[in-house]
């Protein structure tokens, strides 16, 4: 098993380290105003799963603030005038509202010199035809990588965690991006209420088989937040979470069953530890991904 880390794909890219920078295009989401639902999705926290966003700032003010956060993880080596990032429009819906005001702030934010490209994550559903051409013609420039949000391709456990929209609007989308030239990258979540280990690797290999081909994926561990209808969910009735053993083994499996050419974003990720009730054991990422790491080279030899 051979995978290729989003890290590797930047390298391969830009020839250098790149960090994203966490911002917001200061949207909402048509699944908490009333247009396709309300109170979101039940594992999304109030921040719109942006919570380590950038305050609501003009975009150039953003992308400041954000290098501050980040610029101590660049190795000494690489002087601060050769740092190279990725703009992530990261909170809620990114691509909800008007197109024209939105392709404003997405040019902008490529119009920064450092910014060697854009990732907006929105949902399948709010991607109307003139979105996507926006997005298109940045893409000419410097590259644009849409994040949907799927989660899992299981209707029942859709319907149960309110994601508020059905798979083929999901398939209607990447057959668009991919028309367009954009390359798409999937959230998926490992350890959603009702779903067994085999409804998880359905959706990872339903991921690895689509056509047209998605170029990413995002493995993401269930996080139990405060404030969620979830985390509600789980105080009054608890339902089984993932121990650490159990969540490294199932990445594993997962990544064994994606092309080696399909690039890996991310393989767990840490939920902000003043709203996490479960699993706890999240909160310590370093020890989570030494584990993988190990579990991963074993699995290679």
């Amino acid at each position: 098993m051979k995978i290729r880390t989003f890290s590797d794909a930047m390298r391969e890219q830009f020839g250098t380290k790149v960090y994203r920078l966490s911002l917001t295009a200061g949207t909402t989401c048509p699944n908490r105003d009333g247009t396709c639902g309300t109170g979101g999705c039940t594992f999304c926290s109030a921040g719109g799963s942006g919570d380590f966003a950038a305050p609501l700032l003009p975009i150039r003010e953003q992308v400041a603030a954000a290098k501050r956060r980040v610029d101590g993880k660049f190795p000494a080596s690489i002087p601060p005038g050769s740092r190279r990032y990725l703009a992530y429009f990261q909170a809620y819906t990114s691509t909800y509202g008007d197109p024209e005001t939105l392709g404003k702030i997405f040019r902008e934010a490529a119009s920064i010199p450092e910014i060697c490209g854009l990732s907006v994550a929105t949902r399948p559903d709010c991607l109307p035809d003139r979105m996507v051409e926006i997005l298109s013609k940045i893409n000419r420039e410097k590259p644009v990588f849409v994040e949907l949000g799927l989660q899992t391709i299981h209707e029942i456990t859709a319907k149960r965690v309110n994601r508020g929209y059905p798979l083929p609007v999901f398939e209607d989308a990447c057959r668009r991006l991919s028309a367009a030239g954009l390359p798409v990258v999937v959230h998926v979540i490992l350890g959603l209420p009702g779903e067994t280990e085999e409804m998880m690797l359905d959706t990872v290999r339903y991921l690895a088989g689509h056509r047209p081909p998605v170029s990413g994926v995002k493995l993401q561990l269930l996080h139990v937040l405060r404030g969620t209808e979830m985390g509600r969910e789980y105080e009054r009735h608890p339902f089984p979470l993932f121990t650490m053993e159990e969540y490294t083994d199932l990445v594993v499996r997962c990544l064994q069953s994606l092309p080696p050419e399909m690039v890996i974003h991310r393989m767990t990720g840490d939920g902000p530890k003043r709203l996490l009730i479960a699993p706890l054991w999240s909160g310590d990422k370093k020890r989570v991904m030494n584990l993988l790491s190990r579990k991963i080279a074993a699995a290679e030899r």
